[in-house]
């Protein structure tokens, strides 16, 4: 196997050091979350046109992050990607298009022994609502947020023994006004990326102006007698 440029390559947060490649694959990786301990990285990952969700164990070895074997978390024939760790680290939200749609579903993690997990669904629009996107835990409610069209939904959740239960999703915010967003520590607050309309380029600070053939302009306007 060779390692991709787009492999999952950590860096130090101070700056210190180079990226090392954490994984190596033949395939394009998306790293997507983290377990709460930090000692599980959950991503997805592009083979042969087909997302599918893989996790790895993480340890530190003398300054640097190492990874152990990677996992698949989930076999499916379907797309799986953008896996997300609950705060509690027993559950993973992810969006699969198994419907035909991309919806959102929650697994137990790890997965029982026993076979392959329960499966919740969190809205099933049949179709009706645009596409979902990435889902996100908030840290201090038991909410699973997640975008569908302009508007971000909301679904209350608890949790009985091993299933997992989701109220129906409200709408929280009717108009996001983009897709690049995320989830305030409280919960309450949402950072989103927007477009900025504009009715005109914005000019330059310092301009330069050339006139060609000014003297002879010259001369055609002011003639000398």
């Amino acid at each position: 196997m060779r390692v991709l440029e787009a492999a999952i390559e950590p860096e130090r947060a101070d700056g210190a050091g180079k990226p090392q490649p954490l994984t190596q694959s033949k395939d394009v990786q998306v790293p997507w979350s983290f377990t709460p301990d930090g000692k599980r990285l959950a991503y997805y990952e592009n083979n042969a046109g087909t997302f599918q969700i893989w996790t790895v164990p993480l340890e530190a070895q003398d300054g640097q992050l190492r990874a152990g074997k990677p996992e698949q978390f989930l076999r499916s024939q379907f797309d799986d990607a953008a896996p997300a760790f609950s705060p509690d680290g027993h559950w993973v939200a992810y969006l699969s298009n198994a419907s035909g749609n991309w919806e959102v579903y929650v697994r137990a993690f790890p997965p029982p022994a026993s076979g392959q997990p329960g499966q919740w669904q969190i809205l099933n629009s049949g179709g009706t609502i645009p596409r979902a996107g990435r889902p996100v835990w908030s840290r201090k409610r038991r909410e699973l947020i997640y975008q569908a069209g302009d508007q971000l939904l909301a679904a209350i959740y608890s949790v009985n023994g091993d299933s997992f239960i989701a109220e129906k999703p409200r709408v929280w915010i009717d108009k996001i006004g983009g897709t690049d967003w995320d989830l305030g520590p409280d919960g309450r607050r949402v950072a989103v990326v927007t477009a900025v309309a504009a009715t005109e380029s914005p000019k330059p600070d310092h301009e330069v102006t050339f006139l060609f053939n000014f003297f002879d302009e010259l001369r055609r306007r002011v003639p000398v007698k």
